[in-house]
C-alpha cells in the first residue's frame, strides 16, 4: 500500500510490466531491455528473445475488462508507433538477419488485489506496411 500519494498511471503501468515480465520470464523468455527509448517520442514496453527471435513486446494493464480487453486499445495508430520504436532499435543492433516479431501482454488486475491475471498474444501484429527493416 502506498501512502501520501495517488497511484499514477505510470505505476500503475510498471506494475503492470513488471507483471508481464514475470509471466514472460517463466515461458523462457529473456528479456533484453525495460521501457527502452527510441527516438524522441517512441518507447518499446519490453524487448525479450524467445530462442532465435527478438520480440517487442507491447503490455497492457486494466483493472478489468469492463471497456474490452486491453490488447483492443493496441490499435493502427499503436501498432505504427510500435513499428516506427521497432525498425529503429533494429537499425541500432546493425544485424540485418534478425527474426523478430510483436506481442502484446494483458495485465487485469490491481495491485493490492493479489494475483493478476496475464494473456500472453504471440505475434499479436505485423509490422507496420510504412516500414520495412532489410
Amino acid at each position: 500500500m502506498m501512502f501520501g500519494r495517488e497511484r499514477t498511471n505510470e505505476d500503475i503501468g510498471l506494475w503492470g510490466e513488471k507483471q508481464a515480465e514475470r509471466a514472460l520470464k517463466s515461458k523462457g523468455f529473456k528479456i533484453i531491455d525495460r521501457r527502452v527509448r527510441v527516438g524522441r517520442r517512441d518507447e518499446l514496453d519490453i524487448v525479450a528473445r524467445d530462442g532465435d527471435v527478438l520480440v517487442f513486446v507491447e503490455v497492457k494493464t486494466r483493472k478489468d475488462e469492463r471497456f474490452g480487453r486491453p490488447a483492443d486499445s493496441v490499435d493502427r495508430n499503436k501498432r505504427h508507433v510500435t513499428s516506427r520504436a521497432a525498425v529503429r532499435y533494429l537499425r541500432q543492433l546493425s544485424k540485418p538477419d534478425v527474426l523478430f516479431r510483436f506481442d502484446v501482454v494483458e495485465v487485469i488486475g490491481e495491485m493490492d488485489d493479489g494475483k493478476p491475471e496475464v494473456r500472453h498474444i504471440s505475434n499479436a501484429f505485423n509490422l507496420d506496411r510504412r516500414y520495412h527493416y532489410r
